[in-house]
């Protein structure tokens, strides 16, 4: 089948191309480098025509609330209103465990970033379900390609400060294999939790993922921290028990994937997949 991957040239998306393509479908990665602008509608009517699927990967180029909500909710408005138009057939799109949870109190001025993305993203889901287009929303764990992201987003120096409180990584291969089965399937018509195979402490979580790099910052479990600044309960970044789970083992990425840090190499924060 013709499936639309919206933000196919990322870090998911094309990963997740090229699974769709070894599989024998026409995966067709859709971005403003492929000339598709989902902000505008440049180029939708075009690359949808034909698609059974549209999968959105996309994602926004900030954590700042007023930002990430235009950036969902106009991408996603003009995306199924195309697809409308041309009789796609099942929407799938890429979210976050924990959504709900991270974005249901009223945050203060240190939190406001992170909890009004979730909110966005809360917002992007609505528009998904309330449309007559069959969908399916899959809710991912945190990659562990942005561990270090999340050691840079809690440092204070030379020290990381983190809340101890579970999390259930995956790799990004594993994402991208997860989307790409519920994009062939049925609709969910609902959510699909995905995750890792292991439970680990987020401060744990982090240690291990810079020692691996040979970096020398120090991690302190620290209740008050947070996660991205935001407090956490213990279970706030894990799947439910009816998950799917990912193959590949934290350790298993490490050894194929970490490189020591240049002495020079900047602290950078991921915003986006």
């Amino acid at each position: 089948m013709k499936i639309v991957v919206i933000g196919g040239t990322g870090l998911i998306g094309s990963k997740l191309v090229n699974k769709l393509r070894e599989h024998g479908h026409e995966a067709v990665p859709a971005s403003p480098n492929t000339g598709v602008n989902t902000l505008t509608g440049e180029g939708l009517a075009e690359v949808l025509q034909g698609a059974s699927v549209v999968v959105d990967v996309s994602n926004s180029p900030s954590f700042d609330e007023a930002i990430a909500m235009n950036f969902f909710t106009t991408a996603t408005r003009n995306l199924l209103q195309y697809e409308k138009a041309a009789g796609v057939k099942h929407h799938v799109a890429l979210s976050v465990v924990g959504t709900d949870r991270l974005a249901e109190t009223k945050p203060s001025d240190a939190e406001k970033t992170i909890r009004g993305y979730f909110r966005a993203k809360l917002a992007q889901e609505k528009l998904i379900a309330e449309s007559s287009i069959p969908f399916s929303i899959v809710h991912a764990t945190q990659f562990f390609e942005f561990v270090k992201s999340i050691a840079d987003a809690a440092s204070d120096g030379t020290t990381v400060r983190l809340a101890p409180v579970l999390i259930q990584p995956m790799a990004a291969d594993d994402v991208a294999a997860a989307v790409g089965r519920v994009a062939v399937g049925a609709p969910a018509n609902g959510i699909v939790e995905v995750g890792g195979p292991q439970q680990f402490r987020l401060d744990e979580f982090v240690l291990e993922g810079l020692r691996a790099r040979n970096d020398p910052r120090t991690v302190i479990a620290d209740p008050a921290a947070g996660y991205f600044g935001v407090e956490v309960d213990e279970r706030a970044l894990v799947p439910g028990k009816d998950a799917r789970l990912g193959e590949t083992r934290f350790k298993t990425w490490l050894s194929q994937s970490a490189k020591p840090l240049a002495p020079s190499a900047e602290n950078t924060v991921a915003t986006s997949r």
